[in-house]
């Protein structure tokens, strides 16, 4: 399979999460229609992308891609569009991911290289 589109799959995965839990948060715990159901139609094709992609790559490594990706681009939803503030020590956290992430890429031979 080519390494692109699966990786492409994989970050449409990731932004769908990331737009589902952004629409949660506008859903005031589920009290309001419209971002409730863009939440559940986001999750279902985040986790439709992410299991696409588990053909092709193991499971511990896609969902750390997944997980930590959508954590730092939720941080950065959150900091920019709900004025949710980020310290030093969260930057610092967010960078540790990213590095995690750019290690299991660059190094692992369990990913699809």
């Amino acid at each position: 399979m080519n390494l692109t589109l699966v990786y492409s799959v994989l970050v449409a995965a990731i932004v769908f999460e990331v737009l589902g839990t952004s629409a949660m948060q506008a859903a005031q715990h589920f009290t309001r229609t419209v971002p409730t159901l863009t939440m559940v139609v986001c999750y279902a094709i985040a986790f439709y992308f992410l299991s696409w992609t588990l053909r092709y790559v193991p499971v511990g490594i896609a969902y750390a891609i997944w997980s930590g990706l959508g954590i730092v681009l939720i941080s950065l939803v959150g900091y920019f569009v709900f004025g949710q503030a980020l310290d030093a020590a969260a930057v610092l956290g967010l960078g540790l991911i990213i590095a995690g992430v750019l290690v299991l890429n660059i190094f692992s031979e369990s990913t699809f290289h």
